[in-house]
C-alpha cells in the first residue's frame, strides 16, 4: 500500500485494489488512516496519500513527459477520468488490450507516440489528440529529441514529427 501511495497517491481504495487485483483495500486503508493524509476528490471520493508525499500546488504546471506502452500510471487508477478523457482512453488501449506509449500535457495523457527507424533515421511520431499550441510544439520537440537520441543512440539523425488532426 505505502509503495503504491508513494508512486501514484493521492490515491483511492478502488485506485489500489485496480492496480493491485488484491481485494479489501477499503479495510486496509480503514486500519492505516492514522498513518495517512486523507483528501477528497470533486466526487467526494475519499483519497488517501503518504503524510511526507510532495503535493506541488494546483497551479504549478506539469512538464510534458512521455510514457512508455503500458506504463503504471495510465493503468494505475480505477477512475483512469484523473488522467485521460474518456474518448481518448480507445486511442490509447487497442481492442487486443494492448496500452499505447503517451505523453502527457498538463499531467494528462494528450497523445500517443511511436519510433519509427528508416534509413537509420529515428523519427519520434506524435499523434496528439488535440491541436497544440506552439509552446507545447516547443516543449513537446524539446524533451521528444532527448527521448528519440536515448531510444535509439546508433541512429544517423533523430527527428520528431507531429501528426496532424
Amino acid at each position: 500500500m505505502r509503495r503504491h501511495l508513494a508512486a501514484f497517491g493521492p490515491a483511492s481504495a478502488a485506485d489500489v485494489q485496480s492496480w493491485s487485483g488484491v481485494g479489501a483495500m477499503k479495510t486496509l486503508l480503514k486500519g492505516m488512516r492514522d498513518e495517512l493524509v486523507v483528501f477528497a476528490d470533486e466526487s467526494g471520493r475519499e483519497l488517501f496519500d503518504l503524510p511526507d508525499a510532495p503535493r506541488p500546488d494546483g497551479d504549478v504546471p506539469a512538464p510534458v513527459r512521455f510514457l512508455p506502452e503500458f506504463d503504471n500510471l495510465v493503468l494505475a487508477h480505477d477512475d483512469r477520468s484523473r488522467l485521460i478523457a474518456d474518448e481518448h482512453r480507445p486511442l490509447v488501449t487497442t481492442k487486443n488490450l494492448r496500452v499505447r506509449a503517451t505523453f502527457l500535457v498538463g499531467g494528462r495523457v494528450a497523445g500517443t507516440w511511436t519510433i519509427e527507424l528508416k534509413r537509420k533515421v529515428a523519427t519520434l511520431r506524435l499523434a496528439p489528440f488535440a491541436q497544440l499550441t506552439r509552446a507545447l510544439v516547443k516543449e513537446l520537440t524539446a524533451e521528444g529529441e532527448a527521448l528519440v537520441r536515448f531510444a535509439e543512440p546508433d541512429a544517423t539523425g533523430h527527428e520528431v514529427a507531429i501528426d496532424a488532426l
